[in-house]
């Protein structure tokens, strides 16, 4: 993938030599083209296209975005309603990631969504602890970090 990335910014800048046009425009022209043109040839390139990768993150930062707001207006609901019936609790989330940087984006993803907090890693790296506001159904939670945030960081990453 770095591969990728400085052949495509040497493919901009020799557009904009090519060009005669110093300008920001014309480097992102030739970005551009330096995208469709790796696309074109990324059988001949090492790795998979690093445009895929890109796209997948984009989807993380929007996935992160959505339950942002969506957490969010569950604890305004919480918070304006009159009788409070929360189901506060900690749980063990099993994990699929192995690096410590997976570990540690997913973690951070779990305790900047509001409501949830991130405890603890467990000694073996297989679980993350996690206290939530609200646990109506604990495997349903599960399953929503790991079809949710889990999944999205592994395609990130791998």
């Amino acid at each position: 993938m770095p591969l990728q990335i400085v052949l495509n910014i040497i493919i901009a800048i020799m557009w904009m030599f090519l060009s005669e046009s110093y300008t920001f425009t014309s480097f992102l022209v030739g970005y551009i083209l330096g995208i469709i043109l790796l696309f074109l040839l990324r059988r001949f390139v090492p790795d998979s296209f690093y445009m895929k990768r890109t796209w997948k993150f984009v989807q993380l930062i929007l996935l992160f975005v959505r339950e942002l707001v969506l957490s969010n207006l569950d604890i305004l609901k919480y918070v304006y309603k009159p009788k409070q019936d929360m189901q506060p609790g900690i749980f063990a989330l099993p994990i699929d990631v192995k690096t410590n940087f997976e570990i540690t984006l997913l973690a951070n993803l779990i305790t900047l969504t509001p409501g949830t907090l991130s405890v603890v890693v467990s000694e073996n790296h297989t679980k993350i602890y996690i206290h939530a506001m609200d646990i109506p159904d604990v495997q349903e939670t599960i399953n929503d970090i790991k079809n949710s945030f889990e999944k999205q960081i592994m395609e990130v990453t791998r």
